[in-house]
């Protein structure tokens, strides 16, 4: 599969580039609070149906605007979006929403933004996005899943690469790995160009699921599929291999793209009841390497502030390593 280069990018690539989730804890929490996560239970679409839809979707691409010019003026430019930016998009086609042209002038103005200041712009659809499941409805939704979320990158008018890329997982082996990735292979042939050119797939968090070495072997090897490396995940499923092989077997994968990867800590450290999947609110310090070598997506509980905790905790270790060993003293 030939993919498309990445956007030129504003910022060099040696640039430390971090990234953040969905919820900007600092805009949500102002008196007028800002977010793009809008959306409705099942019961509100049936009865109030499209037209509260368009209310929705344009309110969500408006604050998405607002969300990503406050990344730019704290030089954040590696987001995360949330998949609830057009609810209950499997119903229905873009076109169909009321007020849709407006809807589509809203969204080229995000993606204006984000192509000229040289900002990466991901999707990672829910859990139950299962490609490769044995159920072919459930296959189907998959499916309706990923392509909506390319429709939304279509809609800001993003080129169509890994580098603003969707998000998956395979995430069972329904007791044959062999016959998953098969599975799963045919499903991505089976998306269309704009759906399959983002595709990207990350490794698990249990122990029997899918590491980085199998994606690689049994996924991106036939597929063509970009291996996300998930720092935090890898400690459960490493097969022999240390974080710094995994990422360059991943990496590999992005064939001239510079690659995404996922950064965690684990909540454990800090809370031993906790279950060991689960994310710690801030996290310690990113590895350099791994800093160095893709842009980093932190997974944690304080969104934004843990990235911006990280970036100052790193800025004050530079200040600390430049310091003349007689101030140092």
């Amino acid at each position: 599969m030939t993919r498309a280069e990445g956007p030129n990018r504003r910022h060099a690539q040696s640039t430390i580039v971090l990234g953040y989730p969905c919820l900007n804890r600092t805009l949500r929490d102002q008196s007028n609070p800002l977010r793009c996560n809008r959306s409705m239970q099942q019961k509100t679409y049936e009865s109030r149906g499209l037209p509260y839809v368009s209310e929705l979707a344009r309110q969500n691409f408006t604050d998405l605007y607002e969300i990503l010019s406050w990344n730019l003026d704290h030089d954040i430019r590696f987001y995360r979006c949330t998949s609830e930016l057009i609810p209950w998009n499997s119903q229905f086609e873009l076109p169909e929403l009321p007020g849709y042209e407006e809807i589509e002038t809203i969204a080229r103005r995000c993606g204006e933004l984000i192509d000229d200041a040289g900002m990466r712009l991901t999707f990672h659809p829910d859990y139950w996005c299962k490609l490769a499941s044995e159920s072919s409805d459930t296959v189907d939704r998959a499916t309706a899943a990923v392509e909506y979320h390319a429709d939304w990158l279509d809609l800001m008018g993003l080129p169509r690469t890994p580098y603003y890329g969707i998000n998956v997982h395979i995430g069972a082996t329904y007791g044959d790995k062999d016959a998953t990735a098969k599975r799963f292979c045919e499903a991505v042939e089976g998306l269309s160009p704009g759906a399959r050119a983002r595709l990207v797939v990350e490794n698990d968090d249990k122990q029997d699921l899918w590491s980085v070495p199998e994606l690689v072997s049994e996924v991106s090897d036939h597929a063509g599929v970009p291996v996300v490396f998930d720092y935090h995940h890898h400690s459960f499923t490493d097969r022999g291999y240390t974080y710094r092989e995994a990422f360059k077997m991943a990496a590999k994968t992005w064939e001239g793209i510079r690659p995404a990867v996922h950064y965690s800590e684990p909540q454990r450290l800090r809370d031993p009841d906790v279950r060991p999947q689960a994310h710690a609110e801030y996290v310690e310090r990113v590895p350099t390497w791994l800093k160095k070598g893709a842009d980093v997506m932190i997974e944690a509980g304080q969104k934004e502030r843990a990235l911006l905790a990280a970036r100052e905790g790193s800025k004050s270790e530079r200040r600390r390593a430049c310091r003349p060993e007689s101030e140092a003293n």
